[in-house]
């Protein structure tokens, strides 16, 4: 390393985010920068720890020790390089990523302060995009056609892979714009919809094409997909929601977490939202169930509305700050999370669960809830326990937020197993391959829902059980 003592001398320094007062009125991104002097003070930091436990970490396998030098040194072209190597898309990551990185750093394990690996990357990211590093590719065509049926990282990601491989890609997106869940389901403060839009320009100038507004299986046959392509690779997300089939459940007010978030981002895109079917928080008292990254999201977007309260409930214990002595590493550590929305203003709850939604005349205007225990049975999990002790808070705005279904035996893959004339229950083996012939999955689509950059990294490995089937 460069400096291999300024973890002794340099502390973490993160760019932090732009004022509330200024944020809180648009939906830009929130997170600041540092200017490249001081990034490369950061990337100093990394030690020669022997063993680069961060690299161990990431999904991707990123080699963050190697990019961290040629930062520190000033050499930022070549610091991409390495870097686009095993993570095709830095923008997103470095934006988006919970950076299991920096959990595992050596300096995170050893003095709470970890590497600053995630800023680090999107900032190599955003010099090599300004300094004009990165250039279109154009592979050797090597006559084959693959179809990618959705747009969201992990289908980036396998087209991206084939197109530079030399396979002539078309992806398939039912929604307007391209980019799935990183258009339609993080909010633009968080990830900047025109960070997509070059990327995609950048693939399409590389010769990948996209098909937007095609529903695979309405507007396109899957037969008719499987005939035209040698290979196909079904990238459709974990798009079902947990539903709480309690009382009340369908008052008008109570949405899922996605409806609210993909008709904002729809919004900022300028497609036409019917008025009937808008969802404002404004002035409004709004309940966000459910304590993770998506209920953060659907704070973040309510604040912005201007909503009169935000109060987000979660039904598991509030689990301490810090460090966790019950999740220690390699786990991944069950801390106690303060996101930039929850800084801009929400009332946080935890043990409560939902029992009912209270209305009038079909409308919501309230929640009952009930503190939980959870009791300890020896190694069991523990156990929840309600413990009679109800109240009912106000609410005209409630957004269910507990995560996804796993798309087990997806209607897609059904018909293209009809498709096929392979008339059995679908299975996806250890290389993303699935029973159809010639047919591949890939994402949240065959883990459930799960990070951004695990689905890219899933993406990888299928664009390569890919092409060594359509090399067989």
């Amino acid at each position: 390393m460069g400096n291999p003592k300024a973890f002794l001398t340099v502390p973490r320094r993160e760019a932090g985010y732009r004022p509330v007062e200024d944020r809180i009125s648009d939906f830009g991104e929130v997170e600041q920068t540092l200017n490249s002097s001081d990034r490369r003070t950061q990337a100093s930091r990394c030690m020669d720890c022997g063993v680069p436990f961060c690299h161990w970490a990431c999904p991707l396998g990123n080699k963050q020790p190697e990019w961290q030098d040629k930062l520190y040194r000033g050499q930022w072209e070549e610091a991409y390089y390495i870097l686009e190597q095993t993570c095709d898309f830095p923008e997103f990551t470095g934006r988006i990523c919970p950076a299991l990185c920096e959990k595992s750093c050596v300096l995170s394990l050893s003095i709470h302060e970890p590497v600053t690996i995630r800023e680090n990357e999107v900032a190599i990211a955003e010099m090599a995009f300004r300094e004009g590093f990165i250039h279109p590719v154009q592979p050797v065509r090597n006559g084959k056609k693959v179809a990618v049926v959705g747009s969201g990282p992990a289908g980036l990601t396998v087209a991206n892979r084939l197109n530079r491989k030399g396979y002539e890609v078309t992806v398939f997106e039912k929604d307007e714009f391209v980019g799935g869940l990183l258009r339609y389901g993080i909010p633009g403060f968080k990830l900047g919809k025109k960070i997509i839009d070059r990327r995609i320009r950048l693939m399409e100038a590389e010769g990948i094409r996209f098909k937007p507004n095609t529903d695979v299986g309405r507007d396109l046959p899957a037969g008719e997909l499987v005939d035209s392509f040698d290979a196909v690779c079904i990238a459709i997300g974990s798009e079902t929601p947990r539903d709480l089939p309690v009382e009340g459940r369908d008052l008008q007010g109570v949405h899922f977490a996605m409806e609210l978030l993909a008709r904002q981002n729809r919004i900022l895109q300028e497609i036409e939202i019917p008025k009937q079917e808008r969802i404002s928080a404004k002035g409004k008292n709004v309940l966000v169930i459910g304590g993770g990254d998506t209920g953060s999201d659907c704070v973040g977007t309510a604040n912005r509305h201007g909503a009169a309260s935000v109060t987000q409930i979660e039904i598991l214990p509030q689990p301490p700050a810090g460090a966790n002595p019950d999740t220690p590493w390699p786990a991944w550590p069950q801390i106690l999370r303060t996101s930039s929305s929850h800084e801009e203003g929400c009332t946080r709850r935890w043990n409560l669960m939902t029992n009912r939604f209270v209305g009038e005349n079909g409308i919501l205007k309230g929640v009952e809830i009930e503190e939980v225990e959870w009791i300890s049975r020896g190694g069991d999990r523990p156990v929840m326990q309600p413990t009679g002790r109800k109240e009912t808070l106000d609410a005209d705005l409630v957004f269910l937020s507990m995560g996804f279904v796993h798309p087990v035996q997806d209607g897609l893959l059904r018909e293209l197993s009809l498709a096929t004339d392979e008339r059995k229950n679908i299975a996806v083996d250890g290389n993303n391959r699935t029973s159809c012939a010639k047919v591949f999955a890939c994402g949240d689509a065959v883990s459930g829902a799960s990070l951004v950059v695990r689905a890219m990294a899933s993406g990888r490995g299928t664009a390569e059980s890919v092409d060594r089937f359509l090399k067989e």
